[in-house]
């Protein structure tokens, strides 16, 4: 049995982790557009363009994996068989599978414009903004989303002239909502950065940005954030089910056409996945769904029953702070908030009813981790108790 893992990053490493740990001792191929091995990306907004390293290379045993690694090829297209197997075309030539692990991750978001702009998504893409992140150089953000943050962090810290523009009112509207987004809004002010709200850009031109309704701002370094899409157009023309990303059921099965393939699955940034928890397809760009659903994929292939149903969860690093998630909000009742984010260290919580839906804490790792499993486990909750924050919420299940 010949299995290919289409992808290099975090979510292809486990898949291949994954299939060895459960016994498949076939002949296994890993395909990476990058020219490197592997490596992890969270710290690439971090320590890397902190300087603190220069290698955030996956620790994989490579000789005991046995796998084939094709560095530097890409995936241009697929063909799938009837029944099982098929072809997959690559920049290296024309591959028969048997099985096959698309996770191929998404794609920054690039603005229109002839002027020069960064995105942060390789450790090239992170070395580069890190060597321009100099004393006194004006750095633009577009994007006051989660890397927008981050990367401002640690301009700010190198002592560059920071402005974020943001095309919303306040920052991560479109991740946790306008009024939890808004009360991070004094953090850029602390940190010397320059925060402009409900502005948005008509293009990069050399030099800077031109503002929609006129207008511009100079800058030395333009860094876009503004969001990623997954990296689907080598599938064109290959008959799988594509929507906001390659639709997967619950074990991240794909379908061509009516035909549910078990012998190809998708998995990571660009995996649209059915949340039995939420009842409806989710499309999480976040390390810990790379890191995790990947054993589920490979039980598929390998004939397993397997589904994914996990909490999804991730986690920021931004201006001192530590930001974490857990859960899924769209859809519910009520936002209660834990604790005075004046005071630096507060949470807040999403319910439905007596439901913990999601949370968000800012350096209240302990609030994280029980609400993380009292939203696994479906637990009802008393909403007064949850509004203390001198109550554990551990106590507050009823």
């Amino acid at each position: 049995m010949r299995i290919i893992v289409v992808g290099g990053g975090l979510a292809g490493v486990r898949a291949v982790e994954s299939l060895r740990g459960k016994g498949f001792q076939g002949e296994l191929t890993l395909v990476s557009a990058e020219g490197h091995r592997p490596y992890d990306r969270p710290p690439l907004s971090k320590a890397v363009l902190m300087g603190e390293t220069d290698d955030t290379t996956v620790d994989a045993d490579w000789d005991s994996l046995g796998v084939r690694l094709l560095l530097g090829e890409s995936a241009t297209g697929l063909r799938p068989g009837t029944g099982r197997g098929g072809t997959l075309a690559t920049t290296a030539g024309e591959m028969a599978f048997d099985g096959l692990v698309i996770a191929t991750g998404a794609e920054p978001i690039r603005l229109p414009g002839d002027g020069g702009q960064h995105v942060l998504r390789t450790i090239e893409d992170a070395r580069v903004i890190r060597d321009r992140l100099t004393e006194g150089a004006r750095v633009v953000i577009v994007g006051a989303g989660w890397i927008g943050a981050e990367v401002a962090t640690a301009a700010a810290k190198r002592g560059c002239a920071v402005t974020v523009v943001e095309a919303a009112d306040t920052p991560l509207a479109n991740a946790i909502g306008p009024e939890v987004g808004a009360l991070t809004v004094p953090w850029y002010a602390e940190a010397g950065v320059e925060l402009r709200t409900g502005v948005k850009v008509a293009e990069v031109e050399d030099g800077g940005l031109a503002l929609a309704g006129g207008g511009r701002i100079e800058a030395d370094l333009v860094l876009v954030g503004v969001g990623v899409r997954p990296h689907l157009e080598w599938l064109d023309g290959s008959g799988l089910l594509v929507e906001r990303g390659i639709v997967t059921d619950e074990a991240f099965r794909t379908s061509v056409g009516t035909d549910v393939r078990s012998d190809i699955v998708a998995v990571g940034d660009c995996a649209e996945w059915w949340s039995r928890r939420y009842g409806r397809r989710l499309l999480v760009e976040h390390w810990d769904t790379a890191l995790n659903a990947p054993s589920v994929a490979a039980a598929t292939l390998l004939g397993e029953d397997a589904s994914y149903d996990a909490v999804p969860y991730f986690w920021s690093e931004q201006f001192g702070r530590m930001v974490q998630y857990s859960g899924h909000h769209p859809g519910s009742e009520r936002l209660v908030h834990r604790g005075d984010p004046s005071e630096g260290k507060w949470a807040v919580c999403w319910l439905t009813g007596d439901r913990l839906d999601a949370v968000l804490t800012v350096d209240r790792p302990r609030d994280l981790a029980q609400a993380r499993r009292i939203i696994a486990a479906g637990t009802p909750v008393d909403p007064d108790a949850v509004a203390d924050p001198g109550v554990q919420l551990r106590q507050a299940v009823r």
